[in-house]
This record gives C-alpha cells, sequence and structure tokens, in this order.
C-alpha cells in the first residue's frame, strides 16, 4: 500500500499514490478524505478518460463537501497510455485490487464503490463474481446499459448477481441508457435498486442551456443524491 492519506479539510488536494493489481502491475490513484470522512467511496472512471477527467474531479470535490471521502484510480489501460479499455477480467481485478487499497487507506469507513459509466460496469461486474470486502452498496454514474443506437439489455444481465443495493444515477438524455429499457432492468432487481433520474441531462451529465438549470447545479445533485443514499445504507 503506497498511497499516502490525503490532508484534511474538504478544500485539501487530493493525494497520488499507488497500488497493484495483480497480474498487471501498478496503476496511480487519487485520495481525497476531508476531515470528519463518514463514508468511502471507490470511484472507477470511464472508458475515455482517466480519473482526472473532469467530472470525477468535480465530483470527488463534491463529495468531500458532504463527509464522503474517494479513492479515484487508474485501470490498466489507461495507466500505459492505451486506447482500447481492459477486458472485464482485467477491469475486474482492478476493481477489486481497488476496493482492498480504499480498505486500507480508510480503515474505519463503511465503503461504496461505483464509478462513471464504463467504471460503474466493470464495478459491478466484479461485485457480481464475488463479494468487494467492505463494501455496502454500488453508486453509477450513468450506467452504460447500451452503446448507443445498439439498443439492448445484455449489459444489465450479470446485476442480478450483486448482493448488495444498487444506485443508478442517469440523465433522462443519456442515449447510453434508453429509460424504456433500464427502468424495467431497475424494477426487476427489486429493493436492491434504486433508479435517480436526472431531468435533460446527458451520459456526461450536460444539461441544455435551455433548461434553465448550470453544470454545478446538476452535480450539486448528483452529490447530494448519492450521499444522502448511502447514509441510509
Amino acid at each position: 500500500m503506497t498511497a499516502a492519506r490525503a490532508a484534511g479539510g474538504s478544500g485539501a488536494a487530493a493525494t497520488p499514490g499507488s497500488f497493484e493489481v495483480p497480474g498487471s502491475g501498478a496503476v496511480s490513484s487519487l485520495l481525497l478524505r476531508p476531515d470528519g470522512a463518514r463514508l468511502g467511496y471507490v470511484f472507477a472512471h470511464g472508458a475515455g478518460a482517466g480519473m482526472r477527467q473532469a467530472f470525477l474531479e468535480a465530483m470527488a470535490a463534491r463529495l468531500a463537501e458532504r463527509g464522503v471521502a474517494t479513492l479515484r484510480y487508474q485501470f490498466p489501460y489507461m495507466e500505459a497510455r492505451k486506447r482500447r479499455p481492459d477486458p472485464p477480467g482485467v477491469a475486474a481485478a482492478a476493481v477489486r485490487a481497488a476496493v482492498l487499497e480504499a480498505g486500507g487507506l480508510l480503515a474505519g469507513l463503511p465503503l461504496v464503490a461505483g464509478g462513471k459509466s464504463f467504471g460503474g460496469r466493470m464495478t459491478s461486474t466484479a461485485a457480481a463474481e464475488q463479494p468487494l470486502p467492505g463494501v455496502r452498496g454500488l453508486a453509477f454514474f450513468g450506467f452504460p446499459l447500451h452503446p448507443p443506437g445498439r439498443l439492448g439489455t445484455r449489459r444489465a444481465e450479470h446485476l442480478s448477481r450483486v448482493s448488495v443495493p444498487m444506485l443508478f444515477l442517469q440523465g433522462t438524455r443519456d442515449e447510453f441508457a434508453e429509460l424504456s429499457l433500464l427502468q424495467p432492468v431497475v424494477r426487476d432487481l427489486g429493493e436492491r435498486a434504486t433508479l435517480r433520474l436526472v431531468d435533460g441531462a446527458d451520459h456526461s451529465f450536460g444539461v441544455l442551456k435551455s433548461s434553465g438549470r448550470t453544470g454545478a447545479a446538476v452535480l450539486d445533485e448528483l452529490a447530494d443524491a448519492l450521499s444522502s443514499w448511502a447514509a441510509a445504507l
């Protein structure tokens, strides 16, 4: 375990570190732990951008303001600066290693795991294979149910094997998750699943100017939703 602990205070900068992914070598991480943290979120990035992507940076900062510590990390392909995402087995190993790292760095805090798009789906893939140690729930920012224009629910088949509660934070204009398909998927998961829709938001949680809402307001809505849901676990 090589990541340093973040400095105290919700305005503190994230502290860089690294940890080993079995079979893939070391990957980078960023730990942000505010004073009085009550929860830890293991926060995976999406397929096209790494852990320093603007959405992840902004969300980590907002979660810190709400007492949620975050551990962001790179998947091995992103660490190696490759474009093609890791196969599910490699990505799931990275998720599991990140959860173990967070369990050490954030000892004593309950954990939630998940991430943006691909990162969230790979987290649920790992949890479906075997429960993630110490993780009480999974939270997804824009679960990618299907590629744009290629409707289907195959990517959700593994969710029935996830044993912990799940939170789906989803924009109503998300082209990666047609609501007429996503809503039945969530409903079929029963009490384990909660769907929180963000009106007018796309897959990146951007909203049209005509909505009258700002990007900052959407980010605050997402952070409030995750922190309040996790507090009830």
